[in-house]
């Protein structure tokens, strides 16, 4: 398997165009999943405040063997911890790490410029290598870099074949803005793996469906975070390195874009994360 590529941030730090996501997993299933991607290769992981499971996270990364440099670190402050000064020490601590290389805004909802001013602190202390955002619209986006000192580096947001936000995508390169997706394969819809263009590409290269997309994302300038806890997938989700597909294919799976969602965010629903305060310091 080659070596897998990376991504030049706005600042200069390098990050792994692929990795493994938390979301969901307990912390007995983020630790073994963090522990079955670093050792199929994997240097990226991806987790947050609200997932409860970054002590697991942190755990793996010590009984990987692996040197902590060697690791490339994404955590996302939630908006109750905004205002909370030692916020980001809190998330260190949880983590058993002295710095994270990627910190992002996980909400637009609540004080999330003071959280972000909070996170422009930690950089500038070097407890963060990178900042960004996740779940900000263009406009939000807009807004941050109208008030901040330190440009965000990452934008994580829905991007899949069936919602592929071009528009968003060429403003945020426009912006030296790098895009990392989450659901890269869908949310795990049937369909969208079934589609016809999947599998005849899957029968060309010998892969499966989420091959044929995971890589489409990354030949797109994407990074991708897909997540599991079968060992079986985490190898595969990971064999994107010794293919690529051609200008035609990529057209093929552009064509799929139907601007169809599957998280859509409310007023509402970021009410109710602005009031949700994670058990942070319940987890195992």
């Amino acid at each position: 398997m080659k070596t897998q590529l990376t991504i030049k941030l706005a600042g200069g730090v390098e990050m792994p165009m692929a990795g493994i996501g938390t979301f969901l997993l307990s912390p007995d299933e983020a630790e073994a999943s963090c522990l079955s991607a670093l050792a199929c290769g994997y240097r990226l992981i991806d987790t947050a405040n609200a997932y409860v499971n970054e002590k697991a996270v942190g755990r793996a990364m010590r009984k990987s063997g692996l040197d902590r440099r060697e690791i490339f670190l994404e955590t996302k402050l939630w908006p109750s911890f905004y205002e909370q000064p030692d916020a980001v020490e809190r998330t260190l601590a949880r983590l058993g790490t002295d710095y994270i290389d990627l910190l992002l805004i996980h909400q637009p909802a609540g004080n999330y410029a003071a959280g972000y001013r909070l996170m422009e602190k930690a950089y500038k202390e070097g407890k963060v290598r990178a900042i960004g955002l996740s779940n900000f619209s263009a406009e939000q986006v807009r807004e941050i870099l109208d008030l901040c000192q330190v440009r965000p580096a990452v934008l994580q947001t829905e991007v899949h074949p069936y919602f592929q936000e071009r528009e968003l995508k060429k403003f945020l390169a426009s912006e030296g803005i790098a895009v990392q997706a989450w659901y890269p394969l869908g949310h795990g819809d049937r369909a969208l793996l079934e589609e016809p263009v999947f599998a005849g590409l899957g029968r060309k290269y010998g892969r499966s469906s989420a091959q044929i997309i995971l890589r489409w994302h990354i030949q797109s300038g994407t990074i991708v975070i897909p997540g599991s806890k079968n060992p079986a997938h985490i190898k595969d989700n990971f064999a994107l390195f010794d293919f690529a597909l051609t200008e035609e294919e990529m057209a093929e799976i552009a064509a799929l874009d139907k601007g169809v969602r599957y998280y859509t965010s409310t007023p509402e629903l970021l009410k109710k994360y602005a009031e949700m305060v994670p058990p942070v310091d319940q987890q195992k």
